[in-house]
């Protein structure tokens, strides 16, 4: 479930590497405690032997079945989806069975935008849309954690990479130079 590290290049590194939000957790945790609290109450108050045992097993499956399907899955799905900001691009990747993975190289990132709601607010997720150049355009990721900071990151990255990956003026100027040089040559 851990994001493999062989799917960067040589000198990319990895910047931030986040999950959704815990509060995609509150639920899970929820069904979890009152599966096992179910279960508790069926063998402190049944009877024991015949139809108690009988009603004891039932609740015992039903409560298992839930947290299967209502607590484990969920929280595979959560740690199985991946926010991946790197010094070359933003990875989104997400599928536990099946795998879905959107590379935006940050060259290609044209806008960024967040949003939060009140509650949002309060616990510290909201939205991040990045707008980039390409057939799929806008990419949204819910319920990132800390995104005030994350589009922070993000703006950063982005201007680095621009420097990094730009001519500056004077650079341009002893290209144009060199050029004219050898033109006159």
């Amino acid at each position: 479930m851990a994001f493999p590290e062989d799917v960067l290049s040589e000198d990319e590194h990895v910047v931030l590497h986040l999950h959704p939000h815990w509060k995609a957790l509150i639920r899970p945790v929820a069904v979890l405690v009152l599966a096992v609290a179910a279960v508790v109450v069926g063998v402190l108050f049944l009877p024991s032997g015949g139809g108690g045992s009988v009603a004891l097993a039932v609740i015992g499956g039903l409560a298992l079945l839930a947290v299967l399907v209502l607590a484990v899955w969920p929280y595979v799905s959560w740690r199985s989806t991946h926010y991946l900001f790197t010094s070359e691009r933003v990875v989104l990747q997400h599928g536990v069975f099946s795998r879905d993975r959107r590379d935006i190289p940050l060259s290609r990132v044209n806008d960024h935008s967040m949003s939060q709601q009140f509650a949002g607010r309060l616990l510290g997720y909201g939205t991040l849309t990045i707008e980039s150049a390409g057939e799929r355009g806008q990419s949204v990721l819910h319920d990132v954690p800390r995104v005030d900071r994350v589009q922070t990151k993000l703006y950063e990255l982005v201007e680095a990479f621009d420097d990094r990956h730009s001519l500056g003026d004077g650079e341009l100027r002893e290209i144009l130079g060199e050029r004219d040089t050898a033109a006159g040559a």
